[in-house]
């Protein structure tokens, strides 16, 4: 089983398969790039890479400890980080009141995205309904009329595609990361300083982590990685579970790099699909 990534122009690609990998120069994909790819944890050294004459673009593996999910990952550079134009806006209205058509408030436990990243969650025995899950936290938001979060056009972008597709999603500033990353349970006395300024205890809690210990997850994310006006260079993890269709990851993992192109300035868009 495989990834295989190909820019938008068809000028090169990037090819990978359990255990081993051949790497191909993406033409088109510059600094200012964006590579998306889903695929599932507990392959050995999974990496995704843009290689120019100029610079190399590296995310190591994200091994994990946790079964039961399946990543997808969008890496963009050269974004540029803003209030959310006329465009992004009317496309998270309009997504909200799509949402409110389909089910009430009340409906929310029984939607099947819902379900399936609840059965995640206990999978790893947590309590979904008290640790509850970012993109359901998200959707039931809209379902009570408070609308989404309006905090610049990388993280609206983050939370539209989490309500659209029900899943967890968690967008980082790259350049704070420190790789390899790790998801795993949070360990006895780990905490962080979680946005909104609060100590968050993860102990027993989902986490990623990279080597300076645990900065986001489907829950709750930190201060220390968190997307702000002075990012450069974003990385977009969703956590879906292994029961959701490849092909819906693939298209979230496309449609969100097509919109970090357009509404944050990405440029040289390449794809992945799972073999």
């Amino acid at each position: 089983m495989g990834i295989e990534l190909t820019d938008a122009a068809g000028e090169g690609g990037v090819v990978f398969a359990a255990g081993h990998c051949c790497k191909k120069t993406i033409r088109s994909a510059a600094k200012s790039g964006c590579v998306t790819s889903p695929y599932q944890i507990g392959t050995p050294a999974h990496r995704l890479a843009v290689v120019d004459d100029s610079s190399t673009l590296e995310i190591s593996k994200i091994s994990s400890e946790l079964a039961g999910v399946r990543f997808g990952v969008v890496v963009a550079r050269g974004v540029t980080v803003g209030p959310p134009n006329a465009d992004l806006e009317r496309e998270v209205s309009q997504m909200c009141e799509r949402l409110k058509r389909q089910m009430t408030l009340e409906q929310v436990a029984g939607h099947e995205s819902v379900q399936a990243v609840r059965a995640m969650f206990r999978g790893w025995g947590v309590d979904p309904t008290h640790s509850r899950p970012s993109g359901e936290r998200l959707i039931r938001r809209v379902l009570q009329g408070k609308g989404l979060y309006r905090v610049s056009n990388v993280v609206d972008l983050n939370n539209l595609g989490s309500c659209e597709t029900g899943w967890p999603w968690g967008s980082f500033d790259l350049d704070r990361l420190r790789p390899p990353l790790e998801f795993r349970q949070g360990r006895a006395s780990e905490s962080y300083l979680a946005i909104g300024k609060e100590a968050w205890v993860v102990e027993g809690k989902p986490v990623l982590c990279d080597v300076e210990g645990p900065f986001g997850g489907p829950v709750r994310d930190s201060q220390r990685t968190m997307v702000t006006n002075a990012t450069r260079s974003v990385l977009t993890v969703i956590f879906a579970p292994i029961t959701a269709p490849i092909t819906d990851l693939q298209r979230a993992t496309e449609q969100h790099s097509e919109r970090m192109r357009k509404f944050a300035g990405a440029e040289g868009v390449a794809t992945g699909g799972m073999n």
